[in-house]
């Protein structure tokens, strides 16, 4: 007789092996250049705190409006062919950045390339989830989010030492664009199974882009994000001219990389075992904590030991509410769901930005920027314990 594990269906199969090393060099790309960006809209174009954030907060305000319409195109149309189309437009902006001689055509260039990044997340995560057996899923989905954290742990300490060598932002435009390059013919190899295109006409709704039913979880991804949106962006300035460290921005990320993958092996079984809120639970009320840290403990260790903190409860949190989503909807609903709980990131991302920038620059510098990030996170766990929770219990569905 077979036991039960034997039973299961393999999850580690060809196309979810080539769609997770495509989606890790498309974040790595994406993560090689955005922890230097801000220094270099300082260095090249003297932009102030406020401006940077309004300039960076473009990226995310496209990603965010692509999102709104990429869960139904993902759904609509031939996912595989959608996934292909935005990765390749995703990696040729990066020649972009080589003709910004201005302040403005650099916001403009770094505007637009936010929406094929967000189309192709979208297609890119519900085409990893198709490919895995719904058994598996669980586990699937915990381990996807490690081509992500790879990437974050890799990418920007690759790039900072490139910076601190070499001096050379071209350098880093050309690195990200070969890798997206190179992830976008990995993609191409990735077969996804026959799904009938979706031609019907149905009265235009909200419910055909967003997950209605999980705007109470989008609400804690985006407070979260906002969090993250203003730490990840002034981090660089904050470690170079308050810490006095130029190589410190690389090793905390290495370390809230370390956070992000500890937590995802750890929490992968308890995923598969159907303990989504739990998890969440547990990653909301650690993320705050380490936040905490971060804005009240203001030297090297408050600085690195909370890297290693933020990760692994964001890591903890993230695949529980994907889970959450996709167990409020039916699988032809799968774009739609992604959709959603990306386009809340984003817009959590873009709210930290600006609202972050404008607090450095006028409301006391970066501390009181970064202590914003502590009560928005702890916003989350409130929220998320008062209500989202008990919304999701009422929403979930069995597909």
């Amino acid at each position: 007789m077979k036991t039960e594990l034997e039973e299961k269906p393999r999850w580690f199969t060809g196309s979810y092996l080539m769609v997770w090393i495509a989606n890790f060099m498309m974040y790595f790309s994406f993560y090689f250049v955005t922890p230097l960006l801000p220094l270099y809209l300082r260095d090249v174009f003297d932009a102030d705190k406020a401006t940077i954030g309004l300039v960076l907060s473009g990226y995310s305000v496209a990603a965010l409006v692509i999102r709104f319409f990429s869960g139904y195109i993902v759904d609509r149309f031939s996912r595989k062919k959608v996934l292909m189309i935005g990765y390749a437009a995703f990696a040729l902006f990066f020649a972009g950045y080589y003709l910004t001689g201005s302040l403005l055509l650099f916001a403009v260039i770094r505007t637009l390339h936010g929406a094929p990044f967000g189309l192709t997340s979208v297609s890119s995560n519900t085409v990893a989830i198709d490919v895995l057996p719904s058994q598996r899923r669980g586990e699937g989905i915990g381990y996807w989010g490690l081509s992500n954290n790879f990437a974050m742990a890799v990418g920007p300490t690759l790039s900072l030492w490139l910076y601190s060598t070499y001096n050379n932002y071209n350098l880093l435009f050309t690195v990200s664009l070969l890798t997206a390059l190179l992830g976008l013919v990995v993609n191409s190899f990735v077969k996804c199974k026959y799904r009938p295109l979706v031609m019907e006409k149905k009265k235009m709704s909200l419910d055909r882009f967003l997950l209605v039913q999980g705007w109470s979880q989008g609400i804690c991804i985006a407070l979260i994000a906002m969090s993250y949106g203003i730490l990840s962006t002034y981090i660089a300035i904050y470690s170079k001219d308050v810490l006095n460290i130029t190589t410190g921005t690389g090793t905390f990320f290495m370390l809230f990389a370390f956070g992000l993958i500890l937590s995802r092996f750890v929490g992968v079984r308890a995923l598969s075992k159907g303990y989504a809120t739990r998890n969440a639970t547990y990653g909301v009320i650690v993320v705050a904590v380490g936040y905490l840290i971060f804005a009240l403990w203001q030297n090297l260790y408050g600085y690195y030991i909370s890297a290693v903190v933020i990760g692994f409860g964001q890591a903890s949190m993230y695949p529980a509410v994907q889970t959450m989503f996709l167990n409020m909807t039916t699988n032809d609903k799968r774009g739609t769901a992604n959709a959603t709980i990306l386009t809340s990131w984003d817009l959590g991302i873009g709210m930290g930005i600006i609202g972050g920038g404008y607090v450095a620059e006028h409301l006391g510098g970066y501390n009181s920027a970064f202590m914003m990030s502590a009560v928005v996170s702890l916003m989350s766990v409130v929220f998320f314990l008062s209500y989202a929770k008990k919304a999701y219990l009422r929403n979930k569905i069995e597909n």
